[in-house]
């Protein structure tokens, strides 16, 4: 295989090679999310609260719809990057072409299932009158083009698997020039509100696709695509589903639990949901700089897996998670400094700035829990075992928080912004126990059938 734009995990220095992955993965994760937070911004500056509002309530839901497929791209990775390891050209052939038909039936999926339920999920999370329309037309254009959103993902993932990294970052940076600058001529210039946001994050996302499968197709290896060659390959297509689906269903829960927690938000008013969309989008930036370890973990368990390196596996874990905890109780703490600050950027209003510093006292010293946690499910799902983390996760995160917001939150002395808020850390320490438990075990079979 060419070693053009490609990392080999399974030698040489453990951390040099994490760290060669992963910072440019949290350079792209950065500079996705200040183009999203841009738009955001702009939003929030020109079009007002109640269409800040708008966009930032309709989140979770996007999530929700998404996140089964965008699992399925998880499977692209670990099976892609496994016969990486293990030098397998044929294998991958297989996986590259499998994946790009997987993506665009995955957004096709998904544009039917935004169009048709998008609206009525709204009304259900109690979304207010003001925002709802503007929330309601905000999705239907941002589903119209989700194919192309899917397509990125998984070709993007398939560049992944073999340590490209870097690529990647340009396709981010020159789609999100290309977002922003059609933000301002579509919100500042047409005055086409959130109608406006949604169309650009559609034109960036199309550009983005197309770039990637330009990657895959100038790609000289294994990982050639050719248009001649697509094809749903049934053997691949099962390895995909084996890992891809228990992850996808992963973030499902999440976004199920989410969902509940922003319906609780919106009781609030609009001050509250405006301030909690522009606290999330700045912990988004916490939460991505973690992440782009947690991809490290998991592109580097699944090529060791393929090649055989088990005893890698354990101390890359350890190394990762230690640098997404260290990551993220830096940074956590930081941004909470300079919260005030960081929120003015969004918003104006001193309502909406109070409302979001509520979220920010609780998450964002607490968020070191969730790269731990979101490492140790990723070494889980590496080494081959993808039930287990969703098990921890669904007990731990989406059991959990629907419970405390059912029961606890109802209480009338618990019925409070805060209340919401703190169920993240707590979940979050329940679920990383858990994962703990299942790496320790798993490894140790490992260590105990090729010892």
């Amino acid at each position: 295989m060419s070693s053009k734009n490609q990392i080999d995990m399974t030698h040489g220095s453990i951390l040099a090679g994490l760290l060669k992955f992963s910072i440019p993965v949290i350079c792209s994760n950065m500079l996705q999310l200040l183009f999203n937070a841009a738009d955001v911004a702009v939003v929030g500056r020109f079009a007002g609260e109640t269409s800040l509002a708008a966009v930032g309530s309709c989140t979770s839901l996007i999530n929700l719809l998404i996140n089964l497929f965008i699992g399925l791209s998880i499977g692209t990775n670990v099976i892609a990057a496994r016969y990486f390891g293990a030098k397998n050209a044929a294998k991958i052939q297989k996986t590259v072409h499998t994946s790009i038909v997987l993506s665009i039936i995955s957004g096709l999926c998904i544009t039917l299932l935004g169009l048709a339920l998008s609206k009525q999920i709204l009304i259900w999370m109690h979304s207010i009158d003001e925002v709802l329309p503007l929330s309601a037309l905000y999705l239907k254009i941002y589903f119209s083009g989700i194919t192309a959103t899917m397509v990125y993902n998984f070709g993007s993932a398939l560049l992944r698997a073999k340590g490209d990294t870097q690529r990647p970052l340009y396709i981010l940076l020159s789609a999100g020039i290309i977002n922003l600058l059609l933000n301002l001529v579509f919100v500042i210039g047409f005055k086409l509100n959130v109608a406006g946001v949604a169309l650009a994050t559609v034109i960036s996302q199309v550009y983005s696709a197309v770039f990637v499968i330009v990657l895959l197709v100038r790609e000289t290896g294994a990982f050639h695509f050719d248009f001649k060659k697509l094809e749903l390959d049934r053997e691949s297509f099962i390895e995909i589903i084996k890992i891809g689906l228990p992850a996808g269903f992963q973030g499902v829960m999440f976004s199920v639990s989410n969902v509940q927690i922003q319906s609780s938000i919106n009781l609030f008013g609009t001050a509250l949901i405006a301030g909690n969309a522009a606290a999330c989008s700045i912990e988004d930036f916490l939460y991505q700089m973690m992440n782009g370890f947690t991809a490290g973990t998991l592109t580097f368990c699944s090529q060791n897996m393929g090649a055989g390196n088990f005893s890698r596996i354990r101390k890359e874990v350890w190394i990762s998670t230690l640098c997404s905890a260290f990551t993220g109780l830096l940074f956590g703490f930081l941004f909470l400094v300079f919260g005030r600050q960081l929120l003015g950027i969004y918003a104006t209003n001193p309502d909406v700035i109070e409302a979001g510093r509520i979220r920010m006292a609780v998450t964002y010293p607490t968020i070191f829990i969730c790269g731990i946690m979101h490492c140790l499910g990723n070494s889980i799902r590496g080494i081959g075992h993808s039930v287990m983390p969703v098990v921890s996760i669904m007990l731990g995160c989406c059991v959990f928080r629907v419970f405390w917001i059912s029961v606890i939150f109802q209480i009338a002395a618990f019925h409070s912004p805060f209340t919401i808020f703190v169920s993240y850390p707590i979940s979050w320490t329940l679920t990383s126990i858990a994962n703990l438990f299942f790496f320790l075990y798993y490894n140790r079979q490992l260590e105990q059938k090729y010892e």
